[in-house]
């Protein structure tokens, strides 16, 4: 895709399109702003003489949810006033109407005070005609907006945050009397239909519906006039209206094309422009101009995705929306554009519209770029058996499809998302649905993107196409999974096209961990380098399976929702780039890998710049055939690229800077310097590791000791973490290369998540102590095992993975619990070496000798400290320096990662 000669064919529209504009009697002017806006539901406010000067001054789009629906939770659904003064100059319009691109959810208007019409549905264009409510000079707007929770208007439910407001422009439109529709469902009043399109010729069956809102009949011209991309004209016709006065009416022609030039998605999107012209003697009376793309659709149950009879992979990602961190989604094209040029440079065919119809922009754009667009209303998670749902339903479905059905990218009408019931009613209201996508446009498909009950449901069927939203190897099973799936649902149904509608898993740009555990989808640990592994088996699967129709990541961009996981709160990581789009992940780069034609390279982990002396297998995605990598300018190695993936293993870096360059046999190079931490020669250092088996044992005094040598140690810590003092005890043992086990507590694990990350991120151990730290002797047996529950979900929320290891506060070891622990293969940690340091007043020579002497009577062993204590954070470089003049060696203890 040629980024520039795109942008040149846009400018040649516009310039078409301002042409027709200024020669037609309608006219279009802008109410961005100025509005006055107040967040709740104001009596009174649709009064001209209501007193709103201490609103917020605001101009459009604009949302009220900034920053709640961004932030996880407390979003605010309800109503918010929006009011502005609209001078109306005398003219020669006869017709005017206030246009509104998306009001979310409802929205009532008011003109002077009476009231002009209601809408319900938060996502599409919607029109009222107020002509007979406004005056010469000066007139009152006011607009109430409500994101409440509507039982009968669509979405109900679903993983995002409904931003309420005026969230993308309005406009008032001036016509003549007699002019092209502007009230059918929002859409441009203008259709056409591709009749016929072979090699030799094209055939346009268009209709154009006019109205005529005057006292007497008028006699008109209807000009149809098709131009290819230069701007000539190639099809003609001029028809005599008649059109009866005070009613509607439609004109169907047919146009005529030799020789047309095919869209062909993102090879050669090629656009030509139909404008249609009601013509008052011989002056433009009204105009409207839609693009044109000829093009056919099919899918083929073993072939996949038809683009005019040939197959034509389709592969994106799922698109939420242009939000931005501070804005939401009240933002406009060039946030549109950007999205597009980031996710265009991926090489992707196709993009799903999630979960709601899009600006008029980013249809617009997807003709321009050759994208093959899945958009869909919004009836996400929830429904409601009532006549007033499902009549919303059908109108949502209306205006999505009468406003778009011009779009030469559109391919696919969805009809629904992740509804969470399996029954008749939803099984029924789909058929409805996808019933009445056919009757308005027959020449598209359907799909409905399933989720949560047998992938042969018959709600799953109901659609032309079925899709499903996939997860393995995220929330349950393993990543190999979705082949074996994808084999076994086609040899089940192998007339019916199947495709992925979702698959992905989360990831925090920040979090870095290689190679990663798995982590709990919940919880604040999302390593980046896991999600680049889920999509690493799923891309190469999928590459595998042509017979699927179309594949679309979860998701594009992170997106506001109302979670509590990853990196941050109020977020849906999922996303190929963060929300403020500043960060593109490693799993970006393999999907540009596998779809980008152009010669792609990229070392992964390059976020990961603090590392550890030691051995490390290097990975980098690359479209070419081989690859080599040099550390400091010396040759690693050559290795061929498999399924879009070179490996080096098991890479020995030393301390130091280190510089990694990769370079490919298509002439493309990467590189990244990361810094690798060494011990300097006085450093106490970690002499070993010391890997403990899952299988309930206890260690420390009274139990059996650990199998250390002579002067060996262990290091522990426990109560944390706590702002200051951990963070000291961090940087001490940072500055030894020591490294230790740390015993958190629940609460402040919940308090304190960065921090405990970084525990475990600077490669500590990090175990359990109670979750409220509680005397456990003092508690019955049912409240000790919620405790040690608690703690557990605490640990696997914010650490990720399965903890291993308890150590009892207090050391006061119960029979209950220590039963419970043994059953669960969870070891149980106690010390044989306390100074008390928890004792107020203690100097750090006082303490580095009672440290010095309890080894050396004890013989070494497990070393209990607090990371809580002030004086202990002050006094550790002296206890470790101590350590190491007296000889003494340190173990980190360690366990295997769980089996899932």
């Amino acid at each position: 895709m040629n980024w520039c000669n795109t942008l040149r064919s846009a400018a040649l529209a516009l310039l078409l399109t301002t042409l027709g504009a200024a020669q037609a009697a309608r006219t279009v002017t802008p109410l961005d702003g100025p509005w006055r806006f107040n967040r709740s539901d104001v009596p009174g406010a649709a009064e001209p003489a209501f007193d709103d000067a201490a609103w917020a001054a605001v101009t459009l789009p604009h949302t009220w949810n900034v920053p709640d629906g961004e932030s996880g939770g407390g979003t605010y659904r309800g109503a918010g006033w929006y009011r502005r003064v609209l001078d109306i100059q005398p003219g020669a319009a006869q017709r005017r109407l206030l246009e509104f691109d998306g009001a979310t959810l409802a929205a009532d208007v008011w003109v002077n005070g009476r009231h002009a019409g209601r809408h319900e549905g938060g996502y599409a264009r919607f029109r009222l005609d107020v002509t007979p409510l406004l005056q010469p000079g000066r007139n009152l707007l006011a607009v109430r907006v409500d994101n409440s929770k509507l039982p009968h208007v669509a979405p109900l439910g679903g993983d995002f945050t409904v931003f309420g407001g005026l969230i993308r422009p309005v406009r008032l439109v001036e016509t003549p009397a007699a002019h092209i529709e502007l009230l059918d469902h929002g859409g441009p009043g203008v259709r056409f239909d591709i009749d016929k399109l072979d090699a030799a010729s094209a055939r346009l069956k268009v209709q154009v519906q006019l109205r005529n809102d005057g006292q007497q009949p008028a006699e008109r011209q209807l000009r149809l006039t098709l131009r290819d991309a230069q701007g000539r004209s190639v099809a003609q016709q001029v028809r005599q209206l008649h059109l009866r006065a005070g009613a509607a009416d439609t004109a169907t022609s047919f146009l005529t094309l030799t020789k047309p030039r095919l869209w062909q998605g993102i090879k050669d999107p090629y656009l030509y422009r139909l404008s249609a012209e009601l013509l008052d003697g011989r002056q433009v009376a009204d105009a409207v101009q839609l693009p044109v793309g000829l093009r056919q659709f099919s899918v083929d149950p073993e072939r996949g995705f038809l683009l005019n009879g040939k197959p034509y992979p389709l592969y994106g990602v799922n698109y939420f929306h242009a939000g931005r961190p501070g804005r939401g989604v009240a933002v406009g094209p060039a946030e549109i554009d950007e999205d597009l040029r980031i996710l265009m440079d991926m090489g992707l065919t196709g993009l799903r519209l999630v979960h709601y119809q899009h600006p008029p922009y980013t249809y617009q754009r997807a003709d321009e770029l050759g994208l093959v667009l899945w958009t869909e209303i919004p009836l996400n998670s929830a429904m409601e058996e009532t006549p007033a749902f499902r009549d919303n339903l059908y109108a949502q479905l209306r205006e999505l499809v009468r406003q778009n059905h011009h779009h030469a990218s559109v391919a696919v009408w969805g009809i629904g998302n992740e509804v969470y019931r399996a029954d008749e009613p939803i099984r029924a209201l789909l058929a409805d649905v996808h019933a009445l996508a056919k009757r308005e446009d027959p020449s598209r498909l359907t799909s409905y993107a399933h989720c949560c009950a047998p992938d042969d449901h018959p709600m799953a069927l109901v659609a032309d196409l079925a899709s499903y939203n996939r997860y393995w190897g995220w929330y349950d099973g393993q990543f190999k999974d979705i082949g074996a799936w994808a084999d076994k649902l086609h040899a089940k149904l192998p007339g019916k096209p199947i495709g992925l509608g979702e698959y992905g898993a989360g990831a925090s740009a920040i979090q870095q961990e290689d190679p990663p555990r798995r982590p709990e989808p919940g919880g604040r640990w999302h390593p980046e380098q896991y999600q680049a592994l889920f999509h690493e088996t799923y891309a190469a699967e999928i590459a595998k399976r042509p017979f699927m129709w179309g594949t679309f990541v979860w998701l594009g961009f992170d997106h506001a929702a109302g979670r509590h996981e990853g990196d941050t709160i109020g977020r849906n990581d999922k996303g190929l780039v963060n929300y403020d789009r500043s960060k593109l992940k490693d799993a970006y780069h393999l999907m540009r890998a596998w779809w980008q034609p152009k010669p792609v390279l990229h070392l992964t982990s390059k976020r990961l710049v603090n590392r550890p002396a030691g051995k490390v297998d290097i990975k980098a995605y690359s479209n070419a055939a081989k690859a080599t990598l040099e550390v400091n300018g010396t040759v690693v190695g050559t290795v061929n690229v498999v399924d879009r993936i070179a490996v080096w293993p098991q890479v020995a870096l030393v301390a130091g800077r280190a510089t990694l360059q990769v370079r490919d046999d298509r002439g493309s190079t990467d590189r990244v310097e990361w810094q690798i931490d060494g011990c300097s020669a006085d450093a106490l250092g970690t002499q070993r590791v010391l890997q403990l088996p899952r299988e309930g044992a206890a260690y420390g005094a009274p139990h059996a000791r650990l199998p250390l040598g002579p002067k060996e140690f262990v290091l522990t810590f426990d109560d944390g973490p706590r702002p200051g003092a951990t963070e000291r005890v961090l940087q001490a043992l940072k500055a030894e290369c020591a490294k230790a086990s740390f015993f958190v507590n629940g609460e402040p694990l919940h308090q304190h998540v960065e921090l405990a990350q970084r525990v475990k991120s600077e490669g500590h151990t990090v175990a359990m102590h109670g979750h409220k730290h509680s005397a456990f002797g003092t508690l019955p047996a049912k409240e000790q095992l919620a405790d040690l529950e608690n703690m557990q979900k605490a640990y696997r929320h914010v650490i990720g993975g399965e903890p291993a290891a308890w150590r009892f506060p207090f050391l006061a070891e119960t029979p209950e619990l220590r039963e419970a622990l043994a059953k669960q293969k969870l070891t149980v940690l106690s010390a044989d070496v306390h100074i008390e340091d928890w004792v107020q007043g203690q100097t750090p020579e006082a303490l580095a000798e009672r440290l010095l002497k309890g080894l050396r009577e004890k013989g070494g062993g497990i070393v209990l400290l607090h990371d809580v204590q002030d004086q202990t954070a002050a006094a550790l470089p002296l206890l470790l320096r101590r350590l190491k003049q007296d000889g003494w060696q340190l173990v980190h203890l360690q366990w295997p990662e769980a089996r899932h």
